[in-house]
């Protein structure tokens, strides 16, 4: 079989220093810092990698052989959301931001969504997705209405019960205003995100497992698609399927979380297979960060550590590891409870490289090319830089 490359994107997990994050209203913002500062992070596997040596990540002393190479990476698009993050880890740099809903969705976008859907709209605000079911939950199951909200992320959410409308038909009517949002590169929002829950009332009720991104596809070609029209397998777990609308993916694994997630990756790499295998984990931004839950999210970036030990027992002698992120989500950041602009960490594993201080990468999308680079793929069209050639 041909060479492999796992990609794991450890969502919303920044590493801070983003040289523009005044811009973003986020200056001073640092997931892993935070993380850190719990007392609660045990990640003996990510330290034995490099993570501590990353260039300003000074709050823990970095080990003095590391496995892996290591690198801080800029992100250069104009957004700090995982749908840009993503496509810039897949070369493609984003230089107008999607557009975003501070005032909610204007009313004559809900009139045509309603009658496209036939189900009268609610809420309309930028909300907490977990206050938006507790405050307009009831209502929704005395009338059927649909709780729709946005935040700072250029998302359109729709929140319904599973028992008065099923997942399937909330999907549909996702579909419906995903073609309706798309008819206006104003209104065209990077996701449409199906959001079921359950529970008798505001204070039992719970979202599920169920959730599913409608995405906008991407505005190119990305490294997946040139991986898969070189014939080689692009494998997605997890919400990739979602964020890159399904383009240049030749399988998808869908996952309920990161255990999931993880378990589906360690399968994976028991498989002959030749390509990608790009793997998120998204609750580390969704269950932990969003909720600004400083413990949760060190005690499951800890459960993660010891999994992704029995991953690299895993990989080949022609294996690459690449481990990631593409945003941040600081929790200890109470200003709001959406993204923050921050750099992310780059953990480059191979069992025939030894490991290189890769310094600062201007875009995430080096990874992209990397990756192609590794797999003999052209990537004359991606923006970034490979950096292939200092792993080697």
């Amino acid at each position: 079989m041909g060479k492999r490359v796992f990609i794991i994107v450890c969502d919303s997990m920044g590493i801070g220093n983003a040289p523009d994050a005044e811009l973003f209203g986020d200056a001073g913002t640092d997931t892993l810092r935070a993380l850190d500062s719990s007392g609660l992070l045990e990640v003996p596997t990510l330290e034995s990698l490099g993570l501590f040596n990353i260039e300003a990540v000074d709050y823990r002393k970095g080990t003095a052989h590391p496995l892996a190479s290591y690198a801080r990476a800029e992100e250069r698009s104009m957004g700090k959301d995982s749908t840009i993050g993503h496509w810039e880890i897949a070369g493609i740099v984003s230089r107008e931001p999607l557009p975003v809903f501070p005032d909610g969705f204007p009313e004559h976008l809900v009139k045509k969504l309603e009658d496209a859907i036939g189900r009268r709209l609610v809420c309309n605000l930028p909300y907490s997705g977990t206050d938006a079911i507790r405050d307009f939950g009831e209502h929704h199951l005395m009338t059927g209405d649909l709780i729709a909200y946005t935040s700072a992320d250029s998302v359109f959410q729709i929140a319904a019960h599973e028992s008065i409308v099923p997942p399937e038909e909330l999907y549909r009517i996702c579909r419906i205003c995903r073609q309706v949002l798309d008819e206006d590169p104003r209104t065209a929002a990077g996701r449409v995100i199906a959001r079921p829950f359950t529970g008798l009332d505001s204070a039992g009720f719970r979202r599920t497992s169920n959730r599913h991104d409608f995405s906008i596809s991407p505005p190119g070609r990305t490294m997946l698609d040139l991986i898969s029209g070189a014939g080689l397998d692009v494998i997605s777990i997890g919400k990739i399927w979602d964020l890159f609308a399904g383009s240049g993916i030749t399988e998808a694994v869908s996952t309920g979380s990161n255990d999931d997630g993880m378990r589906a990756a360690c399968e994976t790499a028991g498989k002959d297979f030749s390509g990608l295998a790009f793997i998120n984990l998204v609750e580390f931004d969704t269950v932990y960060g969003h909720r600004r839950d400083i413990e949760g999210y060190a005690k499951a970036v800890s459960a993660f550590d010891s999994q992704l030990e029995e991953l690299i027992g895993r990989l080949r002698e022609d294996d690459l590891l690449i481990i990631t992120a593409d945003h941040g989500c600081d929790p200890s950041y109470t200003a709001t409870t959406d993204h923050t602009r921050e750099c992310v960490p780059v953990l480059v594993y191979s069992r025939k490289y030894p490991s290189r201080d890769l310094g600062k990468l201007s875009t995430f999308a080096d990874i992209g090319c990397t990756v192609c680079d590794y797999l003999g793929v052209p990537f004359d069209e991606l923006d970034g830089t490979s950096f292939l050639s200092a792993l080697t």
